[in-house]
């Protein structure tokens, strides 16, 4: 390896990818399924090098396993349960799981598929590494770092002049310039301010006694997809329930958007609103968003003042403000930054993302509320994907069951 070891330790990942994986382990060991890597920037281009470096990277992670010091702190976690805990002592990444390949005009393929339990913790592992070979490779790494503590400086100042009043939680570990930048940032956030009430990443809260922050990603509602008995427009149903059933709404902040928000408030019914203790926003117009989730609190009889409106889509710190006070005294209100507060450098970050597509053979997908973030490799799928979805909204309105 060129650099230094990227990734250390098999808590250097999100939250969420243990919660989700403890579901799976429980309830859903026979999906396998497929990872797919994308950079959505246009004209980045990957050399012989950084492809080079990247699969040494990989090495390395799959050498990996959780020490009995990193067991016992996902032990002390309320939610975390003792017989996942023991599954992750035999459990570590493995090589086989992951293909990479480089084109000739400097493409990135990466492809992880095996069963789910154990492919899906390989997304933010790999993020990590792409992100930091990337930026080390192809920049002046000090330069870099410079800008972002520029940056850094200014942005805990505001927090400590009141020009931010909000609180928020750090996601930034899948986009971060590096770990170790990302380890300042979290630090200095936690300790320079009051504002900052944990991360997602499990090593930096283990590291720091932070809170660790997150619940369920939309790959936890895709999985749903490729079970056969389940229809598609009631997959947010299923993984709601199967949720609940897990964590009896101890880890309840609920995705909206992975089929659309319109088609999650079908199956976010009363018993739904109240075994959650909030809901996430990822796509789509947040006001109106907001405003969308608060009227359906309201039509339940439930005061959206006890409830969690969690914004996390591409924020900065100057619209998480914004949006704080539109709606800071309607409802609960926090924020999830991520690769505003890890990568923010003096040039561009990279928007890379690694996607669950098949899950035992069938295509899966995401639609979000923004059309640009809907990733699938099956166009026919997704066409009849959208199909159901929009006939099963049509018929919720047909019977007056719609906001």
């Amino acid at each position: 390896m060129k650099y230094a070891p990227i990734v250390t330790s098999l808590l250097d990942t999100d939250l969420y990818k243990f919660n989700m994986d403890q579901v799976i382990f429980h309830k859903h060991t026979d999906l396998c399924g497929e990872y797919y890597f994308r950079c959505r920037n246009e004209g980045v281009v990957f050399t012989k090098e950084m492809f080079d470096e990247i699969n040494a990277q990989i090495d390395h992670l799959c050498t990996l396993t959780f020490t009995k010091e990193e067991l016992d702190y996902l032990r002390s976690i309320r939610f975390i349960k003792n017989d996942y805990v023991e599954f992750l002592r035999l459990w570590h990444p493995i090589r086989d799981y992951v293909h990479t390949e480089l084109s000739e005009s400097g493409e990135l393929t990466i492809v992880v598929s095996g069963p789910l339990f154990s492919a899906m913790q390989f997304e933010i592992y790999l993020l990590e590494i792409v992100n930091e070979v990337y930026f080390r490779t192809r920049y002046d790494y000090e330069e870099l770092r410079r800008s972002a503590e520029e940056r850094l400086n200014k942005k805990i100042a505001a927090f400590n002049d009141g020009t931010y009043t909000f609180s928020f939680a750090e996601f930034g570990c899948r986009r971060r310039l590096s770990l170790e930048w990302e380890d300042e940032v979290v630090r200095r956030f936690a300790f320079e301010t009051k504002n900052c009430v944990g991360t997602s990443n499990v090593y930096l809260a283990k590291k720091y006694n932070l809170t660790p922050i997150g619940t369920y990603a939309h790959e936890f509602v895709q999985m749903y997809q490729g079970i056969d008995s389940i229809p598609l427009s009631f997959t947010n149903h299923y993984a709601m329930e199967d949720w609940y059933d897990e964590y009896r709404g101890d880890n309840g902040t609920a995705l909206t958007d992975t089929l659309s928000t319109d088609l999650f408030l079908c199956d976010f019914n009363r018993s739904m609103v109240n075994n959650f203790t909030g809901v996430r926003h990822d796509s789509g117009d947040p006001y109106e968003w907001g405003e969308k989730i608060i009227a359906h609190y309201e039509k339940y009889g439930v005061d959206p003042k006890t409830k969690l409106l969690l914004f996390s889509d591409s924020l900065n710190f100057d619209r998480a403000e914004k949006l704080y006070r539109h709606f800071k005294d309607r409802a609960k209100v926090s924020f999830g930054i991520g690769t505003f507060c890890a990568n923010d450098t003096c040039v561009e970050p990279l928007n890379i993302v690694i996607k669950l597509q098949t899950v035992n053979d069938r295509p899966v997908a995401k639609l979000s509320d923004a059309e640009g973030k809907a990733m699938c490799r099956d166009a026919e799928y997704l066409h009849y994907l959208k199909n159901s979805v929009a006939f099963r909204l049509e018929r919720e309105r047909r019977f007056g069951r719609l906001n």
